[in-house]
C-alpha cells in the first residue's frame, strides 16, 4: 500500500470518528433550531387509549419492591391500564415480592416462568398475552416496555401516551435521569455520555421523527408496530424500533416523561454490559443494512451517522493506529509524533486514571478518556462475540446499586 493510500485510510477513519461524535450531533442541533415537539396530543378530557405495561424481571430483589410501588403509583384513567410482569425463572426473592401484590391488584398479571429464556423472549410472550386480552374488543393498545431498575414518575404515562393522538407516531421514549452519581466511579462520565445521547435523539425526533432507538428502560409503542424479537437477539428495543420504521411509524422522545435509574459506577460492570450490547448492535447492523446504506434519506443518514459509524469506531481507531505506525516507520516526523501520542495515550490514560483514583483524585476529562477507550474496547469485544455466533440472549443483569 502506497503512502497516499495510507494517508487516505487514516484521514477517512478520523473523519468517520469526527462525524459520528462531533459533526453529526452539531448538524442535528443546528437543524432542530426553532422546531417544536409534536403538538397533536391527547388532552385531559380525551378518551385515552388502553395501555399495557410490559416488564421482564430476573433476580431483581434489590429493586423490585420499589419498582412495584412506582407501578402502582402510575396515574392513568381507571380501567385503561393493565400490567404484565414476567419473572424469567428468578431464584431469589423476586417472585415472593411480586406475587402477593399481583394477587391484590386485578390489573396486574404475573407470570412466574419456570424456564430461563432471556428478556426478549419474556417480552415476546407478555406482548402475546396482552394482545389476547384486547383482541376480542378489537382494541389496538399502547405497549409500555420497562425495566425493573427504572422508576417512573406518576404522570409518565400521560406524558408518553399523549403523543399517540398523532397517527404517524409509533414510538415514544421516556427521559431517564440518573441518580447516585459518584466521583470515584465512572458514573459522571456515563451520565455525560447518556445526556448527550438524549439530546441527540431528541433532535432526531424533532427534525425527522427518526429517533435512533429508545434507551429501552421505559418506552411506549403502538401494539400493531410491536414485532417479536428473534430468540438470540440481544438488543430488543433497537430491533423493535427498526421494524417499526419499516412499517412507516415515527419515533420521538418526550423530555418531560421523567424516570429515574441508578447509574453504574464500576467500569468492569459497564464494560461487560456494553460488550453484550455491542454484540447485539452488530446483529442489528447486519439485519437492517437497507436502513443505513446508502445514507441518502433521513432514516439511512441518521442510522449511518449515529449508530453504524459509532459501532465501527474501534476499527477506525485501529486503522488510524496501524496507518500511523507504518508512516512513522517510513521516517515522517509528524507521523512519528502522532503515533507516539496515540500509543502513549492508549497506555497511559487508564494507568493515570487508576493512580489518581487510588489517590482520591478525580479528573473528569481523564475519566472520560478512560471511559471512551473502555467502551470502544467493549465494542470490539462484542464484535468478536457476534462473529463467534450468539447462541442465547440469556445473561446476568448488571449489578444493581
Amino acid at each position: 500500500m502506497g503512502q497516499w493510500a495510507l494517508h487516505i485510510m487514516v484521514g477517512l477513519s478520523a473523519l468517520a470518528l469526527l462525524h459520528t461524535y462531533l459533526i453529526y450531533p452539531s448538524l442535528m442541533r443546528w437543524l432542530a433550531r426553532g422546531k417544536s415537539p409534536n403538538q397533536d396530543v391527547y388532552h385531559p378530557e380525551s378518551n385515552w387509549p388502553q395501555v399495557a405495561v410490559i416488564m421482564s424481571a430476573y433476580n431483581e430483589e434489590a429493586v423490585i419492591e420499589e419498582k412495584m410501588a412506582h407501578l402502582l403509583d402510575l396515574r392513568y384513567p381507571e380501567g385503561r391500564l393493565s400490567i404484565f410482569i414476567g419473572s424469567d425463572c428468578s431464584d431469589d426473592r423476586t417472585n415472593d415480592i411480586i406475587a402477593p401484590i399481583a394477587a391484590q391488584e386485578k390489573h396486574i398479571h404475573f407470570f412466574p416462568f419456570q424456564e430461563r429464556r432471556g428478556k426478549p423472549e419474556v417480552i415476546n410472550e407478555l406482548a402475546g398475552y396482552a394482545r389476547q386480552q384486547f383482541a376480542s374488543d378489537g382494541i389496538d393498545p399502547i405497549f409500555v416496555v420497562t425495566d425493573a431498575s427504572v422508576m417512573p414518575a406518576p404522570e409518565v404515562l400521560f406524558k408518553l401516551v399523549q403523543h399517540f393522538q398523532n397517527p404517524e407516531i409509533g414510538l415514544v421514549d421516556a427521559h431517564i435521569l440518573h441518580t447516585g452519581m459518584q466521583q470515584q466511579g465512572i458514573s459522571e462520565a456515563e451520565n455525560t455520555y447518556i445526556s448527550g445521547e438524549v439530546r441527540l435523539k431528541h433532535y432526531e425526533g424533532l427534525v425527522w421523527g427518526r429517533m435512533m432507538g429508545p434507551f429501552g428502560g421505559f418506552y411506549a409503542i403502538r401494539a400493531r408496530y410491536f414485532s417479536r424479537v428473534p430468540p438470540t437477539y440481544l438488543v430488543d428495543d433497537f430491533y423493535i424500533t427498526m421494524r417499526m420504521f419499516e412499517q412507516g411509524g415515527l419515533a420521538i422522545n418526550e423530555l418531560d416523561a421523567i424516570c429515574h435509574e441508578a447509574v453504574s459506577h464500576e467500569i468492569q460492570e459497564e464494560y461487560r454490559r456494553k460488550a453484550r450490547i455491542s454484540a447485539g448492535n452488530f446483529q442489528n447492523l447486519t439485519t437492517f443494512p437497507h436502513l443505513w446504506w446508502p445514507p441518502v434519506n433521513p432514516l439511512q443518514f441518521a442510522f449511518f451517522s449515529h449508530k453504524a459509524l459509532r459501532w465501527l469506531g474501534p476499527f477506525f481507531l485501529l486503522l488510524i493506529l496501524a496507518g500511523s505506525a507504518v508512516l512513522a516507520a517510513l521516517g515522517n516526523l509528524f507521523w512519528q509524533w502522532l503515533f507516539a501520542v496515540l500509543t502513549g495515550g492508549i497506555i497511559l490514560v487508564p494507568v493515570l486514571d487508576q493512580l489518581l483514583r487510588k489517590a482520591g483524585l478525580h479528573w473528569l476529562p481523564l475519566r472520560g478518556a478512560h471511559y471512551f477507550l473502555a467502551m470502544n474496547l467493549a465494542l470490539l469485544t462484542g464484535f468478536f462475540k457476534f462473529i463467534k455466533g450468539v447462541r442465547s440472549n440469556v445473561w446476568q443483569p448488571t449489578k444493581r446499586n
